[in-house]
């Protein structure tokens, strides 16, 4: 699948500023980069490697007080929508020593405070039969509402509040896999399904010795998402970090199939 991806970011900022940047496609198995541009203007661009050696983040270091950027990109989807009820999970010593570290709790993932809950509720399953009943439940169970959540919600008041947006639907996501002891990471995307259009967050969980697509959601697949990020949660893949405090003016994120 063919999908058009065009983005627009107006921020003003009360000084020079210098601001990181993940909003990319990355280049990687599964999607294929036909054509990309990025417009920064007249800021300074420095590359590194993304987290898990996923895509690549930018240090952009603005000339003036704002931020004019547009990137627009054609990305061929080529992964397959996998069942995940098919799929294995790795005993604990057989997880590579680079899949490991997306068992653990982190900031917006208390994973250690969901042990008991998923031990109890999907004890009959096992597997990828386990990530897609925490992913059913999640689905049938939370209520997707626009605002109603901010940078500071953690997956406790998720779960207590029962609602939230895509990050909140992945952090619980991840939070549960990683207590069925299933390596799970966040992960930023573009989808033209998802609505309204926006930066999207999914999770990606470790089943048969490979990183698979998961969106609780139920808003996007696997196969029409186009990888940008990945981390141990929302905190590893915003796609704009600042030094300065700033102001939105405009933002625009649309992705469409073609």
């Amino acid at each position: 699948m063919r999908i058009q991806i065009d983005v627009a970011l107006h921020y003003r900022f009360m000084q020079p500023n210098t601001v990181f940047l993940t909003l990319e496609a990355a280049r990687e198995a599964g999607q294929e980069i036909v054509q990309e541009d990025l417009f920064l203007g007249d800021a300074e661009l420095y590359r590194i490697v993304g987290d898990a050696g996923v895509g690549e983040r930018i240090w952009a270091c603005l000339p003036g007080s704002e931020l004019n950027l547009t990137y627009r990109a054609l990305v061929d989807v080529t992964r397959p929508a996998m069942a995940l009820e098919a799929l294995e999970a790795a005993p604990l010593h057989r997880i590579p020593g680079e899949v490991a570290p997306y068992l653990r709790p982190s900031r917006y993932c208390q994973s250690d405070k969901f042990v008991t809950f998923v031990e109890k509720r999907f004890a009959r399953f096992s597997g990828g039969r386990k990530v897609a009943a925490i992913r059913d439940w999640i689905e049938a169970n939370l209520t997707y509402v626009h605002g109603s959540s901010d940078a500071d919600t953690n997956v406790l008041e998720t779960f207590a509040g029962r609602q939230g947006v895509c990050r909140d639907y992945a952090h619980l996501m991840c939070s549960m896999v990683r207590a069925a002891q299933i390596p799970a990471r966040m992960v930023a995307v573009y989808s033209p399904d998802v609505i309204p259009p926006d930066f999207h967050a999914v999770a990606e969980v470790w089943l048969g010795g490979e990183w698979h697509l998961v969106d609780a959601t139920g808003m996007g697949r696997a196969d029409s998402m186009a990888v940008i990020s990945v981390g141990r949660d929302a905190y590893d893949v915003a796609f704009m970090e600042s030094q300065a405090p700033a102001e939105m003016l405009s933002q625009s994120i649309n992705v469409l199939r073609v």
